[in-house]
């Protein structure tokens, strides 16, 4: 399981593209690979995300500043070299997407990582499955 959300300002809904970077992620955490074995399986790669309508950055004077937070969920049993690409990958993704925003307002982008037991889910799909037929 590999599910990422992020969350933004809606000041950025149009210029921040998030369709494409949902995809850019999605296709980095599918084909990731650390010592020749696949991080995450595709069919549990799940990337969305969501506008904050409401927010309000630092003093709230700022009305061009935005933001974009990254939340990282991920089963446990991957090696720290795979979890440290993951990562890294990731928010390179991010900051690569952003840059021109970046140069042009006040940006925040940040990432963060969470792991958890497999016994802290209940899952119920057939995706596995279904990829395996293709």
């Amino acid at each position: 399981m590999s599910h990422m959300t992020l969350e933004y300002s809606a000041n950025l809904r149009e210029a921040g593209r998030f369709g494409e970077l949902c995809r850019k992620l999605s296709q980095f955490m599918s084909a990731l690979s650390v010592d020749g074995a696949a991080v995450f399986p595709a069919a549990g790669v799940r990337v969305r995300a969501i506008a904050c309508e409401d927010f309000c950055i630092a003093d709230g004077a700022a009305v061009d500043a935005g933001f974009v937070h990254a939340i990282l969920k991920i089963g446990a049993g991957r090696s720290a070299a795979a979890k440290r690409a993951t990562c890294n990958g990731l928010f390179d993704i991010m900051k690569t997407h952003f840059a021109e925003l970046y140069a042009q307002r006040g940006l925040a982008l940040s990432l963060e990582f969470n792991e958890f037991s497999e016994a802290g889910t209940l899952k119920y799909n057939n995706l596995h499955a279904r990829y395996k037929k293709s």
